[in-house]
């Protein structure tokens, strides 16, 4: 799904979008992977109590900066592989006055918290972690040939469990996890979680009320073992397609999933 009020000005191959109703500009690249309702979904989905954010796989860095426009105490960590979306990132924090609550790594996240990795985020040290982890089994689906778009959505089950023990390696006792992906995963997602998470809590994200949900966002805390929770489901349009006033409070207010009703936190 497109970003909401997309691509206001066209520089090259660069656009610049406003989202959340003009409470966050970001530019990104005009071909390749989007900026979509997932991100913003999943910082609505962070709870607001957390202060030392780290964002996997931060892209233009949608996510990790709409949790900054929601939560004003907190910093962040935004960590992205592809150097020129890192570049990005950097730009979008400075453009929405975030740079000095911003740092921006250009690495591999499943190098994170080791003695090898980059110094940045420090192992043990975050409260939260957000992560939009690549979708699909490459084993299943055609490869985008656009390399970003690739990364963004391509990835099998051993490469969730890198990125969930990155999380783990980046969280102080107590941290939570929050991510988002498809209702195909789920069993996919509890075992990656197994062991190093729990109290989990799922809650599934449908188009309409008479729709399947197409993501679940998931949330959980490091050393936890409560076994999990499934929430009500968000409801992002009426039958008419009329956006439901929660999925309006969120995604285009940015308002947290606990002020529109849901997820309380």
């Amino acid at each position: 799904m497109p970003a909401d009020e997309a691509a206001s000005t066209v520089a090259g191959a660069i656009t610049t979008d406003s989202v959340l109703g003009g409470c966050l500009t970001l530019r990104q690249p005009l071909a390749g992977h989007r900026v979509g309702h997932d991100a913003l979904l999943l910082a609505a989905f962070a709870p607001s109590d957390r202060r030392r954010v780290v964002d996997l796989g931060a892209g233009v860095g949608s996510c990790g900066l709409a949790f900054l426009t929601r939560v004003p105490q907190a910093q962040a960590v935004l960590v992205e592989i592809a150097p020129e979306l890192a570049d990005l990132a950097r730009d979008n924090a400075a453009l929405n006055g975030l740079s000095a609550r911003v740092e921006v790594v250009a690495a591999d996240v499943t190098g994170l918290g080791r003695p090898s990795g980059p110094a940045l985020p420090p192992a043990g040290a975050a409260d939260l972690v957000l992560t939009n982890p690549p979708f699909n089994d490459t084993a299943q689906h055609r490869t985008s040939p656009d390399d970003a778009r690739a990364r963004a959505h391509m990835a099998g089950s051993a490469l969730l469990k890198d990125w969930v023990r990155a999380a783990d390696r980046c969280l102080a006792a107590r941290g939570v996890i929050c991510l988002i992906h498809r209702p195909q995963a789920l069993a996919e997602l509890l075992a990656a979680l197994d062991g190093r998470f729990g109290a989990v809590e799922i809650l599934p994200v449908h188009p309409r009320p008479d729709r399947p949900a197409v993501r679940l966002l998931l949330r959980a805390v490091k050393g936890r073992r409560t076994p999990p929770t499934l929430l009500p489901g968000l409801i992002l349009a009426a039958a008419d397609g009329t956006p439901t006033a929660a999925a309006d409070a969120v995604l285009r207010h940015g308002a947290g999933l606990a002020q529109a009703g849901l997820a309380q936190t």
